[in-house]
């Protein structure tokens, strides 16, 4: 693949990732604190979030998911005392004080506030300021105690397992924000997954397909030790919740900016509406943009020996992959059936005419992109096994063993079997999304002198055996650091030394 000439906006720091790291003084109040100040504080927020139980559970009793409630004056009670023991509870987790700046729009004026950047658990805190209804996962109202707190605010659930749940969502969000303040006001985190606040990642549409005025709210989290922050690859859930718990104090301040009111572009071009909001809020918190997404997460913290090395070319054609809607058709039948047709056309390069209908897809300027990538020669014609191998990545980056499987099937001669070592290099680099690379290595850890053909059982042997693969056994530009000959060892457990 076509190296990229720049590196996507805003990826220079992961969002998706969280290093949280401790220096010895911090090491040192965490260790007093977790024997004193910690045990006490986990049992009064158990304390007031059990306590908060009987009065959600109360206020839900035969209510309906669809009809406007009337505020009845005992409603309006449990609703105050709900508020004021959630937060007690966010108070004696360490959260003594919460700034609020700005002014909530009432919910006649504005039906949803959308909320970022999205980051933690403890984003619930406005939504019990508040108690406006969410859009949660439907599994959510079956957690114990948590589960109850969270259908009293009487949330838009959505059902992952069904296919029509996003279209569906959007109709009740859509349904709700048009009755002119009856339903609660929507709060939405509209990144929709949690990141590291470095940047605001691209907004689903879901808030800004009704076309309708919307507020946003800023959060932050000033504190010196971020130990907030739980993302996809960081310190888990109950770390997040005893580090936390174990500081001092913890400042959180919510801002509500301005009403934005769409223009008629804007309520034509929900993406539109949201890139503009998404720029507003990214101003005020002072972080940059970023082109990444909630599909681009996977991608970004792949795992594993063959984890991917720089993503910025996988992700531009996974965004381009969604715009086409390649991505979500895609599954484990349409590979297989994509690799086969691939290995039939043994390597002839087609041109983009033939690519678009290799895939069934008329040519436009999308699909132009994507035919660009694989473009490697810069003579308008690709190996569309090359493709297939990318497309697996994407969809599927921490299944790296499953891509090669499917990339031998697509490359080895049925005569003997396996891939040559230039074949080999190929599929790696696009997997690892490099350029210039040496499988030397590869072959040494097998104690081979031959670098001819190699077999997927022996690659697969080689992996097993060194679990820093990309490091130990490969070399390509900007390496983290260059193999180590001596230190590889072979699938019968000797090393080996590379000839003079």
């Amino acid at each position: 693949m076509k190296a990229s000439n720049s590196r996507c906006s805003g990826v220079a720091r992961n969002p998706f990732v969280h290093e949280l790291k401790l220096t010895m003084t911090e090491k040192i109040k965490i260790g007093l604190m977790s024997v004193t100040v910690f045990p006490v504080r986990l049992l009064l927020v158990s304390f007031f979030m059990l306590l908060a139980w009987p009065f959600a559970f109360t206020a839900s009793l035969g209510r309906s998911e669809f009809v406007i409630e009337p505020q009845t004056w005992w409603r309006r009670f449990i609703d105050l005392c709900l508020r004021v023991i959630m937060r007690a509870m966010w108070f004696c987790g360490g959260f003594h004080w919460i700034k609020v700046k700005g002014e909530r729009a009432p919910p006649s004026e504005v039906p949803i506030l959308t909320v970022a950047p999205h980051s933690s658990y403890f984003d619930a805190i406005p939504v019990t300021m508040t108690m406006c209804s969410i859009v949660a996962k439907l599994e959510s109202r079956s957690v114990p105690v948590w589960g109850t707190l969270i259908s009293y605010i009487r949330p838009v659930f959505v059902f992952r397992s069904d296919q029509n749940s996003r279209r569906k969502t959007v109709e009740e969000i859509k349904r709700r924000a048009q009755t002119r303040g009856k339903w609660p006001q929507i709060m939405i985190f509209s990144e929709g997954t949690c990141t590291n606040r470095s940047g605001l990642i691209l907004f689903k549409a879901g808030a800004f397909i009704p076309g309708l005025p919307v507020q946003p709210v800023v959060l932050r989290y000033p504190n010196k030790l971020d130990t907030i922050t739980w993302t996809w690859q960081g310190p888990g859930a109950f770390k997040i919740l005893w580090l936390t718990l174990c500081q001092p104090h913890n400042p959180m301040e919510i801002e509500y900016l301005p009403v934005y009111t769409p223009s008629n572009e804007e309520k034509e071009n929900p993406a539109l509406f949201a890139n503009n909001v998404r720029a507003i809020m990214a101003k005020a918190l002072g972080v940059p943009l970023t082109n990444l997404s909630f599909d681009d997460r996977e991608i970004t913290v792949s795992r594993g020996p063959l984890r991917i090395q720089d993503y910025n070319v996988l992700l531009k054609l996974n965004q381009l992959l969604c715009q086409l809607g390649l991505r979500t058709g895609t599954s484990e039948k349409v590979l297989e059936e994509l690799s086969r047709r691939a290995r039939k056309l043994q390597g002839a390069r087609l041109g983009l005419e033939d690519f678009a209908q290799f895939l069934s897809l008329p040519v436009t300027d999308t699909l132009t992109q994507v035919h660009s990538i694989f473009d490697e020669h810069g003579d308008g014609e690709i190996d569309t096994r090359h493709y297939v191998v990318a497309l697996s990545t994407v969809y599927r980056p921490s299944k790296s063993t499953e891509t090669l499987k499917l990339a031998f099937k697509m490359y080895e001669s049925e005569e003997n079997g396996g891939v040559l070592e230039e074949e080999l290099a190929t599929i790696l680099e696009i997997m690892l999304g490099v350029k210039e690379l040496d499988v030397s290595g590869v072959f040494l850890a097998l104690g081979r002198p031959d670098r001819g053909k190699i077999t997927y059982n022996e690659l697969h042997c080689v992996i097993e055996q060194h679990p820093d693969f990309v490091t130990h056994c490969l070399d390509f530009k900007d390496h983290p650091h260059k193999p180590h000959p001596e230190q590889l060892k072979s699938c019968n457990g000797q090393k080996h030394k590379k000839d003079d």
